[in-house]
């Protein structure tokens, strides 16, 4: 079996930072729908999958083996794309602000973009190293 530090690249390093940044953004984001807009089960929604991304992200720097950090960053893929959409939920019911979902929803897409391309590039490592 690999250790994390091998299946891990450039990219990969790139998404734990980003992922991480945007947790402490997701965790901001919910004291203030808590705080100001009372939306608690939203905010709670937000909070449990936009903090996940970056908790999955954690764990596949310690994958079992290749296949185990595909699934481990796929995980974390369903989880942005879950974040996405509260997000998108939250500007269309008027809770966000234009800037602030402008903001957010790039941070989001740049997240699904790199977690994509690192499941694709895996898969790809994986298939040659099986070949």
């Amino acid at each position: 079996m690999e250790s994390g530090e091998l299946i891990m690249g450039k990219g990969e390093n790139r998404v734990k930072e980003l992922s991480f940044a945007f947790a402490l953004r997701i965790i901001k984001l919910a004291q203030f729908l808590e705080q100001e807009k009372k939306a608690y089960v939203l905010s709670k929604q937000l909070l449990r999958s936009g903090t996940s991304i970056g908790a999955l992200v954690r764990e596949a720097e310690h994958a079992e083996s290749r296949s185990d950090f595909i699934h481990k960053m796929a995980i974390a893929l369903k989880e942005a794309n879950e974040t996405d959409y509260w997000i998108e939920l939250l500007y269309q019911l008027q809770i966000l602000e234009r800037e602030g979902f402008d903001s957010i929803k790039s941070d989001v897409v740049e997240l699904l973009k790199l977690l994509t391309a690192i499941i694709k590039s895996s898969k790809k490592k994986l298939i040659i190293d099986n070949g």
